[in-house]
């Protein structure tokens, strides 16, 4: 298990996040709310997060079945992480809030078809991160 620190972007909400497999877990998924949101997660226990700061910026957005918790700062509005609908002994971090980490590689998750409705997960895709030839 690897333990990371983490934040917002204006810095407000800080933590500290132990990884259940480190990076390896990281994934995009393609229900409403990640695809338009375009965050990509991974994976730590409910015991795993420490917040730091910023509990009282934090705020709880729910939809559809009300399961997840996806929560955010109220100050700038960045996701940091979000209890799963999935697994609810486990959360999902935003890796691009996880310091000196990029999110551009990561696997494209299923979520129109999510886990608790069809019994498997699966996978769809894979982010790739290709940087472009140095321009002027």
């Amino acid at each position: 298990m690897s333990v990371h620190r983490g934040s917002c972007h204006c810095g407000a909400v800080t933590f500290t996040v132990t990884l259940t497999d480190g990076l390896a877990t990281a994934r995009r998924c393609t229900c409403s709310l990640c695809a338009r949101r375009g965050a990509v997660a991974v994976s730590a226990q409910l015991d795993g997060l420490r917040l730091l700061t910023g509990a009282e910026v934090l705020r709880t957005y729910r939809f559809n079945t009300g399961a997840a918790a996806h929560h955010f700062c109220s100050t700038c509005g960045i996701y940091t992480h979000h209890t799963r609908q999935s697994n609810p002994h486990q959360i999902g971090v935003n890796l691009a809030c996880l310091d000196g980490q990029s999110p551009f590689l990561s696997a494209v998750l299923d979520g129109q078809n999510h886990p608790t409705d069809t019994g498997q997960v699966r996978t769809v895709g894979t982010l790739h991160f290709i940087p472009a030839e140095d321009t002027p």
